[in-house]
Parts: structure tokens; sequence; C-alpha cells
């Protein structure tokens, strides 16, 4: 997967086309991820002991991940990813635009 937690991602596709946010939550086996504040969906809840009246949630649906793509930390341009060996012999992922090294922060 060359999209992680925490990394910041373009939106190539839907009713959100080049909008850009951060990656909140990935699912490796349905090659999906929820971006912040990204395809919201309305969700109407019943009415419980709590909530007498039922609610209605606002929340972020799944994007799937070929509609999604890495933004460059440095250079702030989207970039195609790819892997290779650091000077440390770590597998790492990197740009291939800039070919700077992309660090794995986890938000």
């Amino acid at each position: 997967m060359h999209i992680r937690r925490g990394d910041r991602v373009k939106i190539l596709a839907g009713k959100h086309r080049n909008e850009k946010g951060m990656v909140i939550k990935v699912f490796p086996k349905a090659y999906r991820a929820i971006i912040e504040g990204m395809n919201m969906v309305v969700r109407h809840l019943k009415p419980t002991a709590g909530t007498p009246q039922g609610t209605i949630e606002k929340k972020e649906a799944p994007i799937h991940i070929s509609n999604l793509m890495l933004i460059d930390p440095t250079s702030g341009q989207p970039t195609r990813v790819g892997k290779k060996y650091n000077e440390m012999g770590k597998l790492q992922k990197y740009a291939k635009k800039t070919g700077n090294f992309i660090k794995n922060d986890q938000a």
C-alpha cells in the first residue's frame, strides 16, 4: 500500500475531485481509506434510551485507494510513490517526482 494513516493525499475522482485531505484510517483488505472531511454520508439512527428522538449522524465514508494520490511533503505536489532502500538499508517510500524519501510519520 502506498498510502498510510497520517499521509496527505489528493483526491483524483468523485465529487471531491482535486481536493486535498489527511488520511484518518486505511482498510488494506478493501483497498479503501477514509479522508478527513471528505465523502460525507448521512446515517439515520434509531431511537434509543439515550436519544429517544433518534439522531442523524454525518460521517466520512471510505474512498478507493486508486482514487487517491500522495502529496510530496517537501514540494507539496501530488506524486507517484515507489519503494527503495535508504542509506541504512531499510525499505522506504520515496516520491518519484522529486526522488526524496517520504517519512512514515503516523499521526
